[in-house]
């Protein structure tokens, strides 16, 4: 596991494999910046671990313990030297519009799980010789099963009785920047629970973003969550509705049949504006523009409010396009992703 946003995908697998009686261990890297993140989610969640420095503590790992399965949630450049040894899945770690969805698929895994057929066919397309499975997306099962709780608002400080909004940007592109410095006072009548990309908090590159996230946290109809509460279901079980930018939060929240608001305004780096603006195009894949639809959409800050406003009014206007456009790019929520996932890794055909 790189990163403690990685850990909600592999959960549900987790709780899958032991309910049939088998064992699991995690790799975890070391971070300076995120550990106690990391080790919070350990103790947490009582997971078996090794910890490592690096990729290459990771393979000696891996050659010396000889596991049936490893399953990563990103590229790993020595899967090959697992060939005879173990046998090696990709299992994503998010869904959404950046094209490394799809280049991570280059490294030499034996079996990628996929979210959907439309993502499958043109994984399968992209790399016709691998092998590539549709079982939905794990990471939500938890809540279409019912047993995610969710937050306890009123222990947060907030109303109960006032609709619940979920801002959860990404770090790049991000809307953090261009949001109002006095936001959540303009959103008064609304709980809001700040829930940003790990690397907002944790990267010296993005202080600027953590000291406007502080600065909003200190408002009383805010929550801001810190850095160790990694884990965004329980944020998304409670919201009544996600404001978002180019994040895979987008389409995670639109599966549950939930209201989003896209936000279209970003804060580029000098190097992607103007003559380079090529480069933010080369980061976001056309899934970007072709689930566009998914939700209504705030073309900047000051038109955010009213855009809230009526989609918690009419919270059902977008249900067609986000049932859509969640077979196309989630697949099949129903709470059984993890069940399809653990078992095609005990099937008889690839043990």
């Amino acid at each position: 596991m790189l990163h403690p946003y990685y850990l909600p995908q592999y959960l549900p697998v987790m709780d899958e494999l032991i309910a049939r009686g088998e064992s699991i261990h995690f790799i975890v890297y070391r971070s300076e910046d995120q550990q106690a993140a990391l080790d919070a989610l350990v103790g947490k969640h009582k997971l078996t671990v090794t910890w490592v420095d690096n990729e290459e503590q990771a393979l000696s790992y891996y050659l010396k313990a000889k596991p049936t399965w490893v399953v990563f949630g990103n590229t790993f450049a020595n899967a090959a030297k697992l060939k005879g040894i173990s046998r090696t899945a990709l299992m994503q770690h998010g869904i959404g519009p950046k094209s490394c969805y799809y280049t991570v698929s280059e490294s030499d895994m034996d079996v990628r799980f996929v979210e959907g057929d439309y993502r499958l066919k043109r994984l399968q397309q992209l790399f016709p010789t691998k092998t590539f499975v549709d079982t939905g997306y794990a990471k939500l099962d938890p809540i279409i099963r019912g047993v995610e709780p969710g937050l306890d608002i009123e222990s947060l400080g907030l109303d109960p009785s006032k609709p619940t909004l979920l801002y959860a940007p990404t770090f790049y592109p991000s809307s953090i920047e261009k949001m109002g410095r006095d936001w959540p006072a303009a959103f008064a009548e609304y709980n809001i629970l700040l829930k940003p990309h790990y690397f907002s908090l944790s990267k010296s590159n993005y202080k600027k973003q953590k000291q406007l996230l502080e600065h909003w946290g200190r408002f009383d109809n805010v929550y801001l969550a810190p850095v160790e509460q990694a884990n965004l279901l329980p944020f998304m079980a409670s919201a009544d509705l996600l404001i978002s930018d180019a994040s895979s939060a987008l389409f995670e929240f639109s599966a549950l049949d939930k209201p989003v608001v896209w936000c279209d305004f970003y804060h580029l780096r000098w190097s992607y504006r103007g003559i380079f603006k090529f480069r933010f195009t080369n980061r976001m894949d056309e899934d970007l523009y072709k689930y566009a639809g998914v939700a209504m959409h705030a073309a900047s800050y000051k038109n955010l409010k009213s855009v809230v406003d009526e989609q918690i009014a009419s919270p059902e206007s977008f249900a067609a396009q986000r049932a859509k456009y969640t077979y196309e790019l989630a697949g099949k929520v129903d709470g059984l992703c993890s069940q399809r996932i653990v078992d095609y890794l005990l099937s008889d055909e690839v043990s």
